[in-house]
């Protein structure tokens, strides 16, 4: 069985799992190297700024929780899929 460790965030107790603790202490870098088998792929990338409604941003969390994303990442895949289409 894992043993579980004690932590405060915030004036409360969270239980984490030791071995989510382990991997967050350790550099993967090494190791994914080591392999061989990983690729980075970075794409040019600008940071934008732009103001949303609070009801599409809520759709855009809803859409993306049902995927694994966030709503930042939902609403790249809405523009880079039908971007063409204007």
């Amino acid at each position: 069985m894992k043993k579980r460790s004690t932590a405060r965030s915030s004036g409360r107790r969270v239980e984490r799992d030791a071995q989510t603790d382990e991997f967050g202490r350790r550099d993967l870098g090494s190791d994914i190297r080591a392999a061989g088998t990983a690729r980075v792929l970075r794409r040019r990338s600008k940071p934008t700024s732009i103001l949303l409604d609070e009801d599409l941003v809520a759709k855009l969390r809803q859409k993306g929780a049902r995927r694994g994303f966030g709503y930042q990442t939902m609403l790249k895949l809405i523009v880079r899929e039908h971007v063409d289409e204007y």
